[in-house]
């Protein structure tokens, strides 16, 4: 059978992570994706390195499953001819600045003027109005705006530290589809379409309250600032590395004391409660510390486990990849690309037991399916032919293949 969303068309204007990335995940899941790029280079992140056969690692990351064909939206056939997919297509993705759809005519209300029920998402950076609306946005900035760096800085007092990935980006590409899927299922029920707006400021902020802002939840009683509770985090030195342990529940508490041979931290006064184990933070931080620099990594992990006690490896990305739960989970996959040859990437994450997603084909070259798509939606060759000569589309050097 296949994947929950097959039967579902999504046009994709988007380019760079978040947007492709959201696509991407419903393509996965089974949607037909027309990833809709500009001529002379297509998606930006076709140019970036870490390349093979002419392809972009991170372009192969973001768009597999896609179809991409090429419009000029700057050439009015071009807009028409977008027009005409989106009269036939259930969504319609962008991340274009605000205002900039509408300026070229297929917005939300021109897309809902040529199908009633589409659902149209709209990614921004900072959001549709206000003061940074306009702003060009990167997810450094993201990550400033939000709070983010100072979350990772682990004080107010520290220097502000980003998240050595691209979090905004892919966390927004998750939340897109998520909506979209959602909007999809109201309309199957009500019938109607919608607009969704998300921006990546939002998706952040949203992402954050859950764990990290309980000194603002209170209204009333908010922090003055955030302090730091240890220059230590659940990264903790080895004899020879670095492991992590969360004991910050009582009945871990009292596993990670017996497996470290402490009993005097079960009767401390300060620990005999899991609201103690976190106000005296930075004190049972030092003290395991002090207690796992007397083995290696490999003893402790044996110990701990024996014990119960949470713990993990940490591990290289190299590692990774090879780690037998890793391995066991099935997550990373190797598949075979015409151009780019063999790729190892993670399949979709969820697993689902009726409509399983499926790995149907890589990511394309630039307009590889514009003839096919185009015609689908209704022009004849000689009507595709006149398109491509005058700019307005275009197909790879050489033909479609």
């Amino acid at each position: 059978m296949p994947g929950p969303l097959h039967g579902i068309r999504v046009i994709d204007l988007t380019q760079m992570v978040s947007g492709p990335l959201g696509a991407m995940i419903l393509a996965d899941q089974g949607a037909d994706v027309i990833k809709v790029e500009p001529p002379n280079g297509g998606d930006n992140t076709r140019q970036v390195a870490t390349r093979r056969g002419g392809f972009s690692a991170s372009f192969l990351n973001n768009n597999r499953n896609k179809r991409s064909i090429v419009l000029n939206l700057k050439h009015s056939d071009g807009i028409a001819a977008l027009k005409r997919l989106i009269a036939g297509a259930d969504v319609v993705m962008q991340n274009f600045r605000p205002g900039v759809v509408d300026r070229l005519g297929v917005g939300y209300d021109a897309a809902r003027a040529l199908k009633r029920d589409i659902v149209y998402a709209s990614i921004t950076g900072f959001g549709e109005t206000g003061p940074f609306s306009a702003k060009p946005v990167f997810d450094p900035l993201i990550q400033s705006l939000s709070g983010l760096t100072t979350v990772q800085a682990g004080s107010d007092q520290r220097r502000p530290s980003l998240i050595r990935t691209i979090l905004p980006d892919k966390l927004t590409g998750f939340t897109i589809a998520q909506a979209i899927s959602a909007a999809l299922f109201a309309r199957e029920r009500t019938g109607v379409g919608q607009h969704i707006q998300l921006s990546m400021l939002d998706a952040v902020i949203a992402f954050l309250w859950s764990s990290d802002m309980g000194g603002h939840t209170f209204v009333g009683d908010e922090a003055e600032a955030e302090t730091a509770q240890s220059f230590i985090d659940l990264i903790y030195e080895t004899k020879d590395g670095h492991i992590s342990v969360a004991a910050f529940r009582r009945a871990d508490w009292v596993k990670l004391a017996e497996a470290c041979e402490r009993p005097e931290w079960v009767e401390d006064p300060r620990f005999v409660t899991s609201e103690g184990l976190e106000v005296n933070k930075p004190a049972r931080l030092e003290l395991t510390q002090d207690a796992l620099r007397t083995r290696t990594s490999a003893e402790w992990i044996e110990r701990l486990e024996a014990h119960d006690v949470p713990c993990a490896p940490v591990l290289s990305r190299r590692e990774m990849i090879t780690h037998p739960q890793v391995v066991e989970n099935g997550i990373v996959t190797v598949t075979e690309h015409p151009q780019a040859g063999r790729l190892r990437q993670a399949r979709p994450p969820a697993r689902f037991s009726e409509t399983a997603t499926e790995h149907r084909h890589g990511g394309q070259h630039l307009g590889e399916e514009t003839r096919v798509v185009l015609a689908e939606a209704g022009f004849g060759e000689t009507e595709v032919d006149a398109l491509i000569a005058s700019g307005a589309a275009a197909e790879p050097a050489g033909g479609s293949t």
